[in-house]
């Protein structure tokens, strides 16, 4: 769970400089484009009654639905507070982002229960209603991801410091290993799975080493990549992945 970081009467935290580099969160809106517009797709493929398929795909979306809660709530506790205290011009889009947030909450809190209810059923009218679910959602989704993209990250890169900046990834990993073994697969080998998928294969090595400790890109080469391709295979039940745009 993160923790909102206190208010400071200090602009800048002493000796650090603002400017950073926000590029890491148009990686994590593509992965999010992509999950919730595959989602429906792999929700409408399920046959009626077919119990073991329900149980695989509801499993991501489980996860898909626990990612998003956690992105956002990690921006509302790290991010909003810092960027209108050094840039009150912004306000108005922070509070455009808060409101499109809580619309995003409302719907997850919809779609969510719409799952359980699938699980249980396994039949075509649940299976319809969640895949509608998630349409509806998703259209929010990438109604706020845009706005957020052109008006708060320009701010966000001329403002804040790296150091502040990075603390938005921090504190989203800690929340993923936080609930590791509450979610049904192996959410960080997800997690790094996908992050590399929005790169470039002939740029993937040298976006490693740039932005993964050494420790962790070893543990990706030996354990998480096998566990990452296990999970797509499992996913597309065994038929090309689509890629990541």
């Amino acid at each position: 769970m993160v923790t909102k970081l206190p208010s400071s009467s200090d602009p800048l935290p002493s000796g650090q400089q603002p400017g950073c580099d926000t590029s890491d969160l148009i990686q994590v809106h593509r992965i999010f484009r992509w999950l919730y517009g595959e989602l429906p797709g792999l929700i409408r493929g399920v046959d009626d009654g077919d119990v073991a398929r329900v149980s695989v795909v509801a499993d991501y979306a489980q996860m898909d639905f626990f990612a998003l809660h956690l992105h956002h709530e990690t921006e509302d506790l790290v991010l909003w507070d810092r960027l209108v205290e050094r840039s009150p011009g912004c306000a108005a889009h922070v509070d455009q982002m808060k409101a499109q947030h809580a619309q995003v909450a409302a719907e997850l809190a919809t779609v969510e229960p719409l799952l359980g209810i699938w699980r249980e059923d396994a039949d075509a009218a649940s299976r319809d209603r969640l895949a509608a679910g998630v349409e509806h959602l998703r259209g929010t989704l990438l109604g706020h991801l845009a706005p957020e993209e052109e008006h708060i990250m320009p701010v966000a890169a001329s403002v804040l410091t790296q150091d502040e900046w990075d603390e938005m990834g921090e504190h989203a990993l800690a929340g993923l290993q936080a609930a590791r073994k509450d979610l049904p697969r192996d959410i960080m080998a997800l997690q790094f799975g996908f992050m590399l998928a929005t790169i470039e294969p002939d740029e993937r090595s040298a976006w490693m080493k740039e932005n993964v400790p050494a420790p962790v890109r070893v543990l990706y080469t030996l354990l998480l990549k096998r566990k990452y391709e296990h999970a797509m295979v499992e996913l597309y039940d065994g038929q090309p992945v689509p890629p990541i745009p």
